[in-house]
Order: structure tokens, then C-alpha cells, then sequence
């Protein structure tokens, strides 16, 4: 559902739908609209807005969607990268289980600077966008 709901906002012109909006174009419950956008949202991939000079809100999708992604992505990989370096320390990198978490530790570290790269790589590319159009 999570899918169904970010292809829909994606392929919006205004990259903008409310809740009822939403429910019509993909024929699902109000609650399963709610599930999967509490979810995007959590995950950084829309947001949300109240309509001016009305009650409802609604979810919006941006050009940084998956900047903001990679974001959170290298935070985790930061934080789990933390979390298994102190695992060879207090379980000692001369055990089995030891081991384990420092071979874990050292390919969290690799796919964090892979995005990290990959973040910086994105960031140059819309920097060179900006200045052709100028």
C-alpha cells in the first residue's frame, strides 16, 4: 500500500493529494490511506500540510524525496554502525559472537560511506542542474 500511495502522489502534477483523494484514486479504506501514509511519513518520503483556510491536510511528495531518504539512511547505518563497534567491545573481537558483530560493523561502515557518497554525488548533480538553468 505504502507503494500504491507514493506512485500516486509521484505521478500527480501538483505532487499533492488529500486523504478522500487518495482513497477515490486507489479504490482502498481511509485507514489503509492512513497506515500508509503514517508510514511514508515516518520514513521521510511525504509530508504533510494543512489546505489553507480549511480543516484538511494534505500529503505532499517534493523534488527532495529521496535526498531525505538517503538522509535517514546514513543516519541508521551511523547508528547501527555505533551499536556493533560497541558489541566487539564488550563481547571481544577474539570471540565468535565477537567476530560476527565486527565483520557486521565493518559492512555497515562500507554502505555508510556508500551513501554518503551517493549523497554527495546528488547534491553536485542538482547544483550543476541549477546553474544550467541560470
Amino acid at each position: 500500500m505504502e507503494a500504491r500511495v507514493l506512485a500516486c502522489m509521484q505521478i500527480t502534477d501538483a505532487g499533492a493529494l488529500t486523504a478522500a483523494e487518495l482513497v477515490a484514486r486507489l479504490r482502498v479504506s481511509p485507514a489503509a490511506i492512513s497506515h500508509a501514509v503514517a508510514f511514508l511519513e515516518q520514513h521521510g518520503m511525504l509530508r504533510r500540510e494543512l489546505i489553507p483556510g480549511e480543516r484538511r491536510e494534505r500529503y505532499l511528495v517534493d523534488d527532495d524525496i529521496w535526498l531525505r531518504n538517503l538522509v535517514a539512511s546514513v543516519q541508521m547505518q551511523n547508528a547501527l554502525s555505533d551499536m556493533t563497534r560497541r558489541g566487539v567491545e564488550i563481547l571481544g573481537p577474539g570471540t565468535p559472537a565477537g567476530a560476527r558483530f565486527e565483520q557486521s560493523a565493518e559492512f555497515v561502515a562500507i554502505v555508510g560511506a556508500a551513501l554518503r557518497q551517493a549523497m554527495e554525488q546528488w547534491q553536485v548533480r542538482l547544483a550543476e542542474r541549477s546553474a544550467e538553468r541560470e
